[in-house]
């Protein structure tokens, strides 16, 4: 399998899922401001939405979404314990939760990022991003993970996503709760090395 990814990207996210899983893999470096491909090459000719992560498998097909991509790992490797069983009302839970980080949290960052937001609508971003950190602290004030005692690939997810906090005016100390979750992932030796496999960390 390649995954093609950008350092940081929410590609980080199936990069993580993939060390965790124990899944070979090769990584494939994408600049996607550029949309060139590590070494030469049209991203856009992988990726017609010119975005990572894009996940090819051995036998050429391609996926997209890191929801849909996690998912697919987690169920190569069942006995990983990155995604409950398929038909239970936890693999609904997991699915819950990657729509709501896709769709409330992912998303709720992309106008903070973009240089066509006007000044003026940033704080009102910030406020709605802050909102949802509030309702997340109360989630995990008394669990390990998201869903409990296990980590999942929806952890992997968020532990991207919180850390893109800082990169647009937000303090993750604002959110005791927050901060002391992403640390604790942070320590998992698959996220090291995911990490340090892209530039990110010693």
């Amino acid at each position: 399998m390649k995954l093609y990814y950008s350092p940081g990207a929410c590609s980080l996210s199936p990069h993580i899922a993939l060390r965790e899983a124990g899944l070979p893999f090769d990584l494939v470096k994408v600049d996607t401001k550029t949309h060139q491909l590590d070494g030469g090459g049209d991203f856009y000719s992988v990726n017609g939405k010119g975005y990572v992560p894009v996940l090819e498998l051995d036998g050429g097909e391609r996926l997209t979404e890191g929801p849909a991509i996690v998912q697919y790992i987690a169920d190569r490797k069942p006995a990983s314990g990155l995604a409950p069983a398929a038909g239970t009302i936890e693999r609904v839970r997991l699915q819950e939760w990657l729509n709501f980080l896709t769709s409330e949290i992912h998303k709720g960052f992309s106008p903070l990022f973009s240089p066509e937001t006007p000044e003026d609508y940033k704080p009102v971003a910030r406020k709605r991003l802050a909102a949802r950190f509030d309702w997340l602290s109360k989630e995990l004030k008394d669990r390990e993970y998201l869903l409990g005692e296990r980590f999942t690939v929806a952890d992997g997810y968020l532990f991207v996503l919180l850390g893109w906090a800082h990169f647009v005016g937000m303090k993750l100390e604002d959110w005791p709760v927050l901060k002391a979750y992403r640390e604790r992932i942070a320590q998992r030796p698959m996220v090291k090395e995911a990490l340090k496999a892209e530039g990110l960390a010693k």
